[in-house]
């Protein structure tokens, strides 16, 4: 329009963002935050400074309670609560001896959301959580458990390909979304997987995800407390090089791992073979032997992420980490996302910049 000093431009742009913003309405209206972006929950490294960057950037930040005994839990929420006072959770492993606990904690320390990871929740955990007045997300890594969540009371769902980093399932994140976003309309949904770039977000939230979930992008945060050898590991890496770790006995079920190849990927062959020979004597069951393998994991993820021995350690890493290429600060790292989605969808309005 002629004589108001907008260009035709800038009208593209404004109609772009406005867009976006409708299109994850429902999933920042969900979490509270400007942006409907998840930080994945990355142990050792979603601690209180980059979940509360996270939170304070726009996005939603998420604790990684891993291991944690509650004592140290309540003092990590705490502390985060201390750096922001923008909304954010907690993830909690469900496998964890002290579940019922944790939970407790979170409820006492009113966390509004809370993350049920790591295996098929109970009905009793997503009743308590919602009895003490949370929310809770869980993983879907198919539509029936998708749709069995739902019917136990889930409030949110990340669906996440294997392309993610840490533990992962065997369905891309492009399929996974194909399946569940058409059919899955009563909770808010969240894909998760090898996102690192904002065109990737536009494109799932206009097949009808509610927002998405970051991880491996944010690791080289500048407010990342993960060691400065760790974070060159990343910059240096291509997608290529974050491969999934190996199952070794098909009756014997590992969850894999997608990690940073090194000799630490050799050290879990062998320690995995030595609890599969422990669970065959009749050592450990079932239970036990898988909570000696996550035991392995959490030990050698803080030796590479605390202690920056990149050699030995895990390198937990997506296929995104080809798209980290320097240190950033993690709001510079989410405009970055936005920009690239709200420039995606001006491109689908305006046509292509000459």
């Amino acid at each position: 329009m002629e004589g108001n000093g907008v260009s035709a431009t800038q009208d593209v742009t404004g109609d772009s963002r406005g867009h976006l913003d409708g299109l994850w309405a429902a999933g920042k209206a969900f979490l509270g935050c400007e942006y409907a972006i998840l930080g994945g929950a990355m142990s050792w490294v979603s601690e209180r400074n980059l979940v509360s960057a996270v939170s304070n950037a726009g996005g939603f930040g998420v604790i990684a309670s891993g291991s944690m005994t509650p004592d140290l839990l309540e003092v990590e929420i705490r502390a985060t609560r201390a750096l922001t006072g923008k909304p954010f959770g907690v993830n909690l492993i469900t496998m964890h001896p002290r579940l019922d606990d944790l939970i407790s904690v979170c409820l006492a320390e009113n966390v509004g959301h809370i993350v049920l990871a790591g295996g098929l929740p109970s009905s009793a955990s997503i009743r308590r959580v919602k009895d003490g007045g949370a929310r809770v997300i869980c993983f879907a890594p198919a539509v029936v458990l998708a749709k069995k969540l739902v019917r136990s009371g889930v409030d949110a769902l990340v669906i996440e390909g294997t392309e993610a980093g840490g533990h992962i399932g065997p369905v891309s994140t492009s399929v996974l979304a194909q399946e569940v976003l058409p059919v899955m309309r009563d909770v808010p949904v969240f894909v998760a997987g090898g996102i690192g770039r904002g065109e990737a977000i536009a494109s799932f939230l206009e097949m009808g995800a509610a927002g998405v979930q970051i991880g491996t992008r944010l690791v080289c945060a500048t407010e990342s407390i993960a060691h400065p050898a760790f974070k060159r590991a990343f910059v240096k890496a291509s997608a290529r090089d974050a491969v999934p770790t190996v199952q070794l006995d098909p009756r014997f079920p590992v969850i894999p791992v997608r990690a940073l190849v090194n000799k630490g990927t050799e050290l879990f062959m062998e320690t995995q073979r030595a609890v599969i020979e422990r669970f065959r004597a009749g050592e450990l069951d079932q239970k036990e032997a898988q909570l000696e393998i996550e035991h392995f994991w959490a030990g050698a993820l803080r030796r590479a992420v605390i202690d920056g021995d990149v050699d030995h350690g895990s390198l937990m890493a997506g296929q995104s980490v080809g798209m980290v290429t320097r240190e950033q600060p993690v709001a510079e790292i989410l405009q970055e996302l936005v920009g690239q989605a709200v420039s995606a969808l001006e491109n689908r309005v305006g046509g292509p910049n000459i």
